[in-house]
């Protein structure tokens, strides 16, 4: 399961850690904020050492980086340097937004960070940074740095990172053994030609995986508390309406949840994951979450052979039970955290739903009907339009065609 998206749930995706950054504003050297000439010296002054001090971070440059360090910060920032060398950047940059002097020789800074992995990332993964900083004989020191306020943490600041690389993913795991990072590597792995098949527009055809050591520290890696994530295996974060340039994603996986799974759950839920991986540029605040979870789940599910039955026994139970559900599912029904039953119902209608389509009309316009919801300026009207133009149907044909599918296929 996953969620998509800041600002909404969309219960991960994602939500919970992406920025909209652009490459661009990356790479940009001023900062926010209307102090006057005096504060616009600072904050260059400050941009140039933290430019710096990120050129060092990639050089793995340990004097260099040090010297942008107060002595007693260092420890701390070293232990993180340490860490981060485990993990294949490709680049690493921070951009000042805004600069507060905090007293005589003291400013906290706010700043945006955004790095990228070596072979897996096309844009910036990102995240708000508070940055304490000090100045002394006419040099400005960092003294703390930390997530700005609900922002998540970065995994190596929960511990030394362990890196596994397959054919295509790439599993960062923090406290865990390194079998399990390989299996889910080679469960990543097989996922991405399965999804490839299922989706024909271009994505990167790569995985990144984050694997932390307890649910408490996943939420940590999503900014909430772990316990919103209680029984989930795997969110995967990103950022929508950001189109090719949008940050980059990871799945991140709950490693109590995956561990109670099943070989055949284990890759459906990776193969899930990484369809929000692929589909993202073309998922928008238009796109319903019954649209990208039951497309997700359509994918995982295609091919295995699994029956209606199998695969939604909670509505499959409810559908016997007479209780046949009168709409599709709303985004709110997948909220994390509340009832399980209702909510795998609500994955297993979105599912449903996809495979009607993929039934009914053929999979090319099920993947032609994703693309025209998310391709929509906002939701209203995103849905009606896209099973107009792609379908030649309506929302009410629609939903009473899917009434009638769990019917047959669930009764």
């Amino acid at each position: 399961m996953a969620g998509q998206g800041c600002g909404a749930r969309r219960p991960a995706v994602a939500c919970l850690l992406a920025l909209l950054l652009t490459l661009t504003g990356l790479a940009g050297c001023t900062a926010g904020g209307s102090g006057g000439p005096a504060t616009a010296v600072v904050s260059r002054e400050i941009q140039t050492l933290l430019d710096t001090h990120a050129r060092a971070l990639l050089d793995r440059d340990e004097p260099a980086f040090r010297a942008a360090l107060d002595p007693a910060y260092a420890p701390t920032a070293l232990t993180e340097f340490r860490r981060l060398g485990k993990v294949p950047l490709d680049d690493w940059r921070y951009r000042v937004t805004g600069v507060e002097r905090t007293g005589e020789g003291r400013a906290t800074v706010r700043a945006e960070l955004g790095y990228r992995l070596a072979d897996h990332d096309i844009g910036f993964a990102t995240s708000r940074r508070v940055l304490d900083l000090a100045e002394r004989d006419g040099h400005w020191y960092m003294t703390g740095d930390r997530p700005a306020e609900g922002a998540p943490r970065q995994l190596w600041e929960q511990g030394d990172v362990r890196t596994v690389r397959g054919s295509r993913s790439l599993v960062l795991g923090v406290g865990q053994d390194p079998e399990r990072l390989q299996e889910i590597a080679a469960a990543a792995d097989r996922a991405i030609p399965v999804v490839s098949e299922a989706w024909p527009s271009a994505w990167a055809d790569a995985v990144v995986v984050l694997v932390p050591g307890s649910l408490e520290a996943m939420g940590g890696l999503l900014g909430a508390p772990g316990s919103s994530y209680r029984g989930i295996a795997a969110v995967t974060t990103g950022e929508t309406a950001g189109g090719a340039d949008a940050p980059a994603d990871r799945v991140i996986v709950n490693p109590e949840a995956y561990g109670l799974l099943g070989a055949f759950g284990r890759q459906l839920v990776l193969t899930h994951e990484t369809v929000h991986v692929a589909t993202r540029a073309h998922t928008s605040p238009a796109t319903p979450v019954w649209l990208s979870e039951g497309f997700a789940d359509w994918v995982g599910y295609r091919g295995t052979g699994r029956t209606p039955a199998q695969a939604a026994p909670e509505l499959a139970r409810a559908v016997r039970a007479g209780e046949l559900p009168a709409r599709l599912p709303e985004d709110a029904d997948f909220g994390f955290g509340g009832d399980a039953e209702a909510l795998a119902r609500a994955y297993e209608g979105g599912w449903l739903a996809c495979a009607l389509i993929a039934e009914r009309w053929g999979e090319t316009e099920l993947t032609a009907f994703y693309r025209a919801v998310g391709a929509h300026p906002g939701r209203e009207g995103a849905v009606e339009k896209a099973l107009q133009e792609v379908l030649d149907t309506t929302p009410e044909e629609f939903t009473a065609a899917w009434r009638t599918y769990l019917g047959e296929r669930l009764g």
